[in-house]
């Protein structure tokens, strides 16, 4: 037996045994089984399994119709303090933020020629008095009398323009809020100083034309400025603007404030609020309302023969924990309140409210 026939001869045994393995193990592959729990089952084609979801049911309630507006509060009238002509100032009697009292005198200009004309008034009016006792005897004729009773006549009136512009008063009673010049300086452009009436006070607000019908003169509002956070002040309707802005659709309404304890400045910042009556309305939970991804919208999902659908709407007010819907549902809806995170249009649904 050759070297290469011996060398065979003892592979054969071995290679028995590794062709007898190979098959055994397919075989055992073959028998094992899949644990019950990897078991995977598929849901049949085009089934949907309900969502869970809470809901409540749309109603009519009593709405109290309001709409509250930003206002800033303004003087009632304000006055700037002016000569008529170009002139010095002699003397200013206030301060900014001193009280004033109309008919009061808060700056005296420089009056040289006042002295003047009131002499020469005085002289005219000894001429009169003269005139009139020879015009008794005869002495002038009437012509002359009337001459000079029309000189002084003129004469007054210079001087009481003089006397204006030179005493400047107050035409109101109010606050100093500015003063713009200082003893001694020439009056140019600006006006001397600016009172303004504290009582009362006003706010000018633009309301919704929808609510031009429901606004009234004498209509009592509410009033809450920011630097007075827990306190309600109250105004009235003073006057109504007779025109629609025709690119906001809105119109001006002045609500006078009454101030009697001068607690509210001008420049205050605040929110004015109308009352405009109850209205039947649907409200529904905050939670039932949510806003549209990527927009302004607001929608609801409402529950119809066991499906969700999507149903956009419009706001009312909110209230506490409820909103008022003006449109988009209907009384007794049944609308989704918890859930709608898993909900499209059409989702089946199961309402689990207990």
């Amino acid at each position: 037996m050759t070297m290469k026939a011996k060398i065979l001869y003892k592979l054969f045994p071995l290679m028995g045994l590794i062709i007898l393995f190979s098959c055994g193990g397919k075989k055992q592959d073959a028998n094992v089984e899949t644990p019950a729990g990897d078991t995977k089952m598929e849901t049949p084609t085009g089934e949907k399994d309900a969502v869970k979801v809470r809901t409540a049911i749309a109603a009519f309630r009593n709405v109290e119709q309001t709409a509250s507006y930003t206002a800033n509060v303004q003087a009632e009238v304000i006055n700037k303090i002016t000569p008529a002509i170009p002139g010095r100032i002699e003397k200013i009697f206030v301060e900014i933020g001193d009280r004033v009292q109309a008919g009061q005198i808060l700056v005296q200009m420089e009056s040289s020629n006042l002295q003047q004309q009131r002499t020469q008034l005085a002289n005219l009016q000894r001429d009169y008095d003269r005139y009139i006792e020879l015009q008794k005897v005869g002495g002038i004729a009437q012509q002359q009398v009337d001459q000079i009773k029309t000189q002084i006549d003129v004469l007054k009136a210079a001087i009481q323009n003089i006397e204006d512009n030179t005493q400047l008063k107050s035409p109101i009673t109010g606050i100093i809020t500015a003063r713009n010049y200082d003893n001694g300086d020439v009056f140019a452009q600006l006006p001397i100083l600016t009172v303004q009436q504290l009582n009362p006070l006003k706010a000018i607000i633009y309301v919704s034309e929808s609510y031009f019908t429901k606004v009234k003169v004498g209509m009592t509002v509410k009033i809450n400025l920011d630097v007075y956070e827990n306190e309600n002040f109250t105004g009235k309707v003073s006057l109504i603007y007779p025109t629609i802005d025709a690119a906001t659709h809105t119109f001006g309404a002045e609500v006078a404030i009454h101030n009697g304890n001068l607690k509210v400045r001008p420049g205050m910042f605040g929110r004015v609020t109308l009352n405009l009556g109850v209205k039947k309305s649907i409200v529904v939970p905050d939670a039932a309302v949510q806003k549209q991804a990527g927009a302004n919208d607001k929608y609801v999902f409402i529950v119809k023969n066991g499906v969700a659908r999507y149903s956009k709407v419009e706001l009312g007010q909110r209230l506490e924990d409820n909103y008022e819907i003006l449109s988009g549902i209907s009384d007794g809806d049944v609308v989704v309140t918890a859930g709608q995170s898993r909900l499209i249009d059409g989702t089946p649904v199961e309402i689990i409210n207990n």
